[in-house]
């Protein structure tokens, strides 16, 4: 058998022969790496961003927000995709420092401003429109704890398991081992607190939810990585499942789901739903697990 363990050099160098799904664009440099300006429409709010689960949470957050009736939510979804590399054009950099979807342009007032990095941007909304989020203490530092419980989770979840399960060009066991079962430890975490109360944060609905909703809801449903429902025993976490199905009948979430995605890879009114080929995306939940 030959021998895989791999030592370290001195002074790490990029391989870009290492391959794996982003190789080809993925750099240790940040910054932009071609002149590109950026779309804008008419409305105050302009989002640049992919229909991912970091993505969902501020479309599925403006949904919420139109759903309400605040008409001055509305706003313009561009799409940014991140495997073509249109994240390094000079216009998203100049919004996202960072290099990474989603990033918002905020028109609505006299001086426009960039708001980057989706807890950020369900931050900013939350207050900026006195929603989803409480004003006193301690619902609202509980909401605001789940928040970044989610934000700190999020990478286990994505870089760590996704990455190393579904991206990686070679399968190793113990990275796999690793990120699973951190993946796990953190549905058990959301299981636990959804055994005692309805939604995350308590009994109420919050943007601590719409946080967790994409990263947990593809998971239970089984959209996420090909087959890691079964191989992560996601039937094992029916409070999670339970949560998942609730904000899932929500019309805004199905709504904030689909923008940016190949369905519908633009969003500039509501008008753009009715013209949705597959309505069925809009009406109904597809289950693929056992837990429901």
């Amino acid at each position: 058998m030959a021998d895989t363990t791999y030592t370290p050099p001195k002074v790490w160098a990029n391989d870009t022969e290492n391959g794996g799904a982003f190789a080809g664009i993925n750099r240790p440099t940040a910054g932009a790496r071609e002149d590109k300006e950026l779309p804008a429409g008419e409305h105050p709010f302009q989002l640049y961003s992919l229909g991912t689960p970091n993505g969902q949470k501020v479309t599925v957050m403006f949904e919420e927000l139109l759903e309400a009736g605040y008409s001055d939510a509305e706003y313009d979804a561009w799409m940014v995709n991140i495997r073509d590399g249109d994240q390094f054009g000079s216009g998203f950099t100049a919004l996202n420092p960072n290099g990474k979807i989603p990033a918002l342009e905020d028109r609505s007032g006299p001086t426009p401003f960039r708001v980057f990095e989706s807890g950020a941007i369900l931050l900013h909304l939350a207050e900026k429109f006195g929603f989803l989020l409480p004003r006193e203490n301690p619902a609202r530092a509980e909401v605001l704890s789940w928040l970044m419980w989610q934000m700190g989770t999020a990478p286990f979840i994505g870089g760590g398991f996704g990455h190393f399960y579904a991206y990686a060009p070679e399968k190793f066991e113990y990275p796999i081992n690793r990120y699973a079962m951190e993946t796990k430890r953190i549905f058990s975490v959301a299981d636990n607190q959804l055994g005692q109360t309805e939604y995350l944060a308590g009994n109420d609905y919050s943007i601590a939810d719409i946080a967790a909703y994409g990263w947990f809801g593809a998971l239970i449903r089984g959209d996420a990585y090909g087959d890691a429902a079964t191989f992560l025993s996601m039937h094992e976490y029916a409070n999670v499942a339970r949560w998942v199905r609730a904000i899932d009948a929500r019309p805004a979430a199905r709504r904030g789901r689909i923008v940016n995605t190949a369905t519908m890879r633009e969003r500039h009114s509501a008008a753009d739903f009715d013209a949705v080929e597959d309505q069925s995306l809009l009406s109904e939940v597809k289950w693929k697990t056992d837990a429901q």
